[in-house]
């Protein structure tokens, strides 16, 4: 008898639950438990869910999916709407969501609006007719209530039936204007965010705040305001150099987000200004690279990842009737201090 090909091996038919529990001599039940990792199977040895997983190998078993939805009437699916695909920020947070419904069993669908109001509209309903269960919205601005329970990471805007997961801006604002505070800094810059990032708003209103507290004056020719929304450290170049060509000094510079910053620095390595000797810099979000750059940044960190998980969380404990609607989870910062920031020069 001649050996099978790897042809006709993908081309044989896929086994049933029943044949694949006839086969290791156990319950239906008892294999799809372990098959589908609920928590039926955490009393199952892990010996003989070894063997389970080998025999549904072997047979080349594969879960109905479309069978098991019409039983169940439903469809473990999320669908989740966010401005950027592979953002610095939304990326992140993805991650965190991700690995959370994964070990659910969850499935997910992403779609990115770039901030076109007709797109998210077009998108939601998409998302609706593939029978998503729920929404997560990351830095995406809801301006009517969704027609299914939502989780939306900076989202800010009070909806009913929405969730919002939210740093606490205060605190943020606190630990990074205090940290420049206590190296003596005085005459501090700000770059307010774009108009369509969700968290511009939020985050100068907490920073005006704590200035007042500190006793910090926010003078209007050190303000500068990002627009657009590219996703790379250009979206900050151009306004440092604005910030710079005002003529106006200043000996610090607390940026909108880590992209903005990275993109200052640059802007004020090209003027012949060492960072941070004569400009000490802070950022905000701590993504993955700021702390490679030269000098690494230091910045408030948002816990993205935990961000993303807790979103994942809350939607499906909404989902599953282990939690009541809130209309809001505050998560802490951090402040992490690296190479970017010095007392500030005489």
């Amino acid at each position: 008898m001649k050996p099978q090909t790897k042809k006709e091996d993908r081309g044989k038919k896929a086994a049933t639950l029943k044949s694949v529990a006839a086969c290791v001599g156990l319950t239906a039940s008892t294999v799809s438990a372990v098959l589908n990792n609920s928590s039926a199977s955490r009393s199952v040895p892990e010996r003989t869910k070894r063997r389970i997983l080998a025999a549904a190998r072997d047979l080349n078993y594969r879960p109905n999916f479309f069978a098991r939805s019409l039983r169940v009437k439903r469809t473990y699916t999320i669908g989740v709407i966010l401005a950027e695909v592979g953002d610095a920020y939304g990326s992140v947070v993805i991650s965190g969501m991700e690995r959370y419904l994964r070990e659910q069993n969850f499935f997910f669908l992403t779609v990115a609006h770039r901030h076109d109001k007709n797109l998210l509209a077009t998108y939601s309903t998409m998302l609706l007719e593939r029978g998503v269960e729920g929404f997560i919205t990351v830095d995406t601005t809801l301006t009517e209530q969704p027609p299914l329970p939502t989780v939306a990471v900076a989202g800010h805007r009070r909806i009913k039936g929405v969730t919002n997961i939210v740093l606490d801006h205060r605190r943020a604002a606190w630990l990074a204007l205090r940290h420049l505070v206590d190296l003596g800094h005085k005459k501090i810059a700000f770059m307010k965010g774009s108009a369509v990032s969700a968290d511009s708003d939020v985050r100068w209103n907490a920073i005006c705040e704590v200035a007042a507290k500190l006793g910090i004056s926010v003078h209007p020719e050190l303000i500068v305001q990002l627009d657009g929304d590219d996703p790379t450290p250009a979206l900050g170049y151009p306004f440092a150099r604005q910030l710079l060509a005002r003529k106006q000094p200043f000996t610090a510079l607390f940026a909108y987000n880590d992209i903005s910053a990275i993109g200052s620095i640059r802007a004020f390595l090209e003027a012949g200004l060492r960072v941070p000797d004569d400009v000490s810099v802070v950022g905000f979000d701590d993504i993955q690279n700021s702390a490679y750059i030269s000098p690494p940044l230091t910045t408030v960190r948002q816990p993205m990842q935990k961000m993303g998980e807790v979103a994942a969380r809350t939607l499906l404990d909404q989902l599953e009737g282990r939690m009541k609607y809130v209309p809001e989870i505050t998560i802490e910062p951090e402040l992490v201090v690296r190479k970017s920031t010095a007392r500030a020069s005489s």
